[in-house]
């Protein structure tokens, strides 16, 4: 009799209290759920029903084999006489392959005489478990994504995560190994990642069951793809996404915006976006301007309009207990439930609670007010603030959601936080969606998510950082990442020093998948009421003429230069619609055959044609690049041509970030900043 059960499209084995289903997902993936409480769930956390596989399965006696495509695995069923318990025992081992019959991925032995667990459920009070899943993984592998870290570590082979969500960390369990295989941990629990020399453990603190997900690919952007494909696509980006955005801490009223918005037209400097940031609302969760400071919003929104500008307006899931809606929200079992001691769950300029944005009842009457005062008057974009969400203390298992006890769900948070925004400004009949955001999980970038990198320092080494977080964030299915150019804490506007790190981070955020400035400028500026209250404090200016004729001249030149560049910004917005790839690439996505590709950690691919390698040291007028093999390289400031394969000195005085084309591309870009 044979273990297993074999259905249209997987195969089922069940043994010792636990069942186990592989089922084909998607084109060259597989799907992995294990239970020990009953059925496997049918969670769609990030994962989105695929479309049929033409699947091969056979069974031969103890063995079942799966072939999607370019993925096998093995199942290897045991079960017999255990002679230290004296009764018998099952088992069920898993094994990866590519196409080729190559191991991408195995679950650990046993171990003989250690008997080990591949598989390991340890139960907790109320019925979930606390679950380990270990991999023996291919030798000399390299792995690549989890979202963002704020670490300068490109091979995160080594390396071990939290599976949890902070202000400037968005956890995103999805990484691409150099062994030709994507692996999705999709599951929203707490937990941790670590991946070792002598094995890849997975650790979810407390689920309901096991849940991943694999693809095997040949380069880094087919695994993209199927990535994208079994996730979601982000949408296309709009246009005024391609430009350059406006924003510091904080525009406190209409006729500030308006007047740097004027500004940048007298100038001719181009403008897409500008932003009003927190604390123009009355209270945390009243969702609207206060009329002092913001007599006549939808007159600002259609000036800003007339010239070409569209107003982002920040929204924080937080609701004041001071708040108009706070009693309704907090009747209507809308917020994050607090389980023991106070429910304050932030103190953030007065306590609050969060939104429960895995209630689909919040979402709505949350978004029923926020499309009156916001999106009624004309306003498109949102600045999802606070989207971790950001607790003042990180005590993850003191919160329940509507989706489930925060160490089980609440990774999924920033994600329903996304989808509540998209949905809305669908339902109200908008077609491009773009939200900026500062967290994200598995499946957010098909809700309009720009994921932006959080409250980060403002100095070289959180700049070196940005690098790596943005391919990061590109391998982990995030395409659309931005910074705040120049960091957000920090920086005296007088400070040749600052002002120094602020060009070379305008530089670099040139070549991001979105240019935006912003930050916390010193000297800050005290608000007040007219009857003497105080409101939150802006940060000094912080606009291209707020740091002199020299900066002037310098930033000046690379907003322009993003406007020449958008034609073919636009086209790598396309490419990550449409095939899921990041817009802000690691070498090695273009250049897998390259073996020093793999390792460069600071510089990078912007779209396919052009390499980028920002100066990341006070001082430098030069460094060094390496230029793939596989291509002639034309630095972008001179026209000189290189051959590919080698190490190049680069001259990089403060105006110049060295950038170079591949094989000719983009000609008429060459010698234009």
């Amino acid at each position: 009799m044979t273990p297993f059960e074999t259905t249209e499209d997987g195969v089922i084995w069940r043994g010792d209290g636990e069942t186990l289903v592989v089922q084909a997902w998607g084109r060259d993936s597989l799907r992995v759920r294990s239970s020990r409480a009953g059925d496997v769930l049918d969670t769609d956390f990030a994962l989105l029903e695929p479309e049929p596989a033409d699947v091969e399965i056979s069974v031969d006696g103890d063995t079942a084999t799966l072939v999607n495509g370019a993925i096998t695995v093995v199942m290897r069923a045991r079960g017999g006489l255990d002679w230290q318990t004296e009764y018998d025992v099952f088992n069920c081992a898993l094994e990866f392959r590519d196409a080729e019959g190559r191991t991408l991925l195995r679950e650990i032995g046993d171990g003989g005489a250690l008997k080990l667990t591949a598989r390991e459920f340890r139960p907790l009070p109320g019925g979930a478990h606390r679950l380990r899943a270990a991999f023996e993984t291919p030798a000399g592998e390299k792995l690549y994504g989890m979202g963002q870290y704020q670490q300068d570590i490109l091979d995160i082979k080594g390396s071990t995560f939290e599976l949890a969500h902070r202000n400037s960390q968005a956890s995103v369990p999805f990484v691409v190994s150099s062994a030709g295989y994507g692996f999705l941990w999709h599951n929203p629990a707490i937990g941790s990642a670590t991946f070792a020399a002598n094995r890849t453990e997975w650790i979810a603190e407390a689920t309901g069951q096991l849940d991943y997900w694999i693809t095997a690919g040949s380069t880094p952007a087919q695994i993209s793809a199927a990535y994208a494909d079994a996730t979601g696509h982000a949408p296309m980006m709009p246009e005024y996404g391609l430009g350059y955005w406006q924003c510091k801490l904080r525009y406190w009223n209409q006729e500030q915006i308006l007047e740097v918005a004027r500004e940048h037209k007298r100038r001719g400097l181009p403008l897409d976006v500008i932003v009003a940031d927190f604390f123009h609302w009355p209270k945390m969760g009243d969702f609207r301007f206060e009329e002092e400071f913001w007599p006549d919003p939808a007159a600002m929104v259609k000036e800003l309009q007339e010239m070409g500008v569209e107003l982002m307006v920040s929204v924080w899931p937080q609701v004041s207990v001071e708040s108009e809606n706070f009693a309704a929200f907090k009747k209507e079992n809308l917020l994050v439930r607090t389980e023991r001691g106070h429910g304050v769950q932030m103190s953030f300029q007065g306590p609050s609670m969060f939104l429960d944005a895995t209630n689909p009842r919040a979402r709505e009457q949350a978004w029923d007010i926020l499309k009156r005062n916001y999106h009624d008057l004309g306003i498109k974009l949102f600045w999802l603030d606070e989207a971790e969400p950001e607790y003042g203390v990180y005590d993850f298992d003191n919160y329940r959601y509507h989706a489930g006890p925060n160490v089980e769900v609440g990774n999924v948070y920033p994600q329903t936080f996304s989808r509540m925004f998209y949905e809305g400004q669908q339902a109200a009949g908008q077609a491009e969606i773009v939200n900026l955001v500062r967290c994200a999980w598995a499946g957010s970038q098909r809700y309009g998510a720009l994921v932006w990198s959080g409250d980060i320092h403002s100095d070289w080494k959180d700049f070196r950082r940005q690098i790596t977080a943005g391919i990061h964030m590109g391998v982990a299915g995030i395409p659309w990442f931005t910074t705040d150019i120049g960091g957000f804490g920090g920086g005296n506007i007088d400070d040749p020093a600052f002002r120094e790190l602020l060009v070379r981070w305008f530089q670099f955020g040139a070549f991001c998948p979105v240019m935006r400035m912003h930050g916390d400028r010193q000297p800050s500026e005290r608000v007040l009421a007219a009857d003497g209250s105080a409101r939150n404090n802006s940060g000094a200016p912080n606009e291209l003429w707020s740091y002199g004729e020299d900066v002037y001249g310098i930033l000046s030149r690379y907003v322009h230069f993003r406007e020449a560049l958008r034609p073919y910004t636009r086209r790598l917005m396309t490419e990550a619609h449409e095939s899921g790839q990041p817009v802000m690439r690691g070498m090695f996505h273009e250049f897998p055959d390259d073996e020093t590709s793999w390792d460069l950690a600071d510089q990078y691919m912007f779209g396919p044609d052009l390499l980028v390698a920002p100066v990341l040291v006070p001082g430098a007028t030069g460094r060094r690049v390496y230029l793939p093999e596989g291509a002639t390289w034309t630095d972008l400031h001179t026209g000189t041509e290189h051959q590919g394969g080698q190490w190049i000195t680069a001259d990089a005085p403060i105006d110049r970030i060295p950038v170079y084309t591949r094989d000719g591309a983009l000609p008429e870009l060459t010698g234009t900043v």
